[in-house]
């Protein structure tokens, strides 16, 4: 295979890994913001419930729960429920990357919300603010603030760890790379397939300052 051949393959696989990484955040950020709330209520059974959750999520391997999503519904009802699926290998990849990065995510945002000083609200309370306008006004714009780097990080280990999802066979670019040596004992592909990683990382870092440098409005 000649380098143009390596190229268009290897970029078809991209468009899946690039497709993986994009519902993962259209997905798992504002799950992890209902289950930053979980983690937070007055309610304990629910707030122990979910914390035990965060706790097995983050403390288990991405890989391992790619099994388990893949695997285990499979199991528990004699059905290889995501095999039947045209997309299912793909679907149960998104699902364990959302559950995992929610998790992630919450933990961010309920850090962002805790680190705010009480006499901030008790201040705003003062001022006749109601809770609402509390947090939208004044908590809010310093959550924000604090929790883009944060964030950012987790974003930029998403790119990569979309290359895992081949473990389940989802045909992502590392899979292709993989392929492409198999066939035709060519080695090379594999490392071209970094230089995507590279670049689309490179991409995303760029986004992530530039938010950055928009949110030094909100001076804390």
């Amino acid at each position: 295979m000649n380098f143009s051949q390596v190229t268009l393959q290897l970029l078809q696989g991209f468009g899946v890994t690039c497709l993986l990484f994009i519902l993962t955040l259209v997905f798992s950020l504002p799950l992890g913001l209902l289950v930053c709330a979980g983690s937070r209520t007055r309610f304990k059974p629910l707030r122990y419930l979910t914390r035990a959750f965060v706790w097995v999520i983050r403390g288990t391997p991405l890989m391992l729960q790619l099994f388990v999503v893949f695997y285990v519904p499979g199991m528990v009802f004699d059905a290889p429920i995501f095999a039947n699926l045209s997309n299912g290998r793909f679907v149960a990849a998104l699902i364990a990357f959302v559950i995992n990065y929610a998790c992630y995510f919450s933990e961010i945002y309920r850090g962002g919300i805790e680190s705010v000083s009480v006499g901030q609200y008790e201040a705003s309370a003062v001022l006749g603010m109601s809770k609402w306008q509390t947090f939208l006004h004044v908590v809010l714009p310093q959550v924000i603030k604090r929790i883009v780097p944060p964030i950012g990080n987790e974003i930029i280990t998403l790119v990569k760890d979309t290359s895992l999802a081949r473990v389940i066979a989802v045909f992502d670019i590392i899979m292709v790379a993989e392929n492409i040596l198999s066939l035709h004992a060519l080695i090379w592909p594999l490392f071209y397939a970094g230089v995507f990683f590279l670049l689309f990382n490179g991409l995303v870092t760029m986004l992530l300052r530039f938010a950055e440098r928009k949110l030094d409005y909100y001076k804390i």
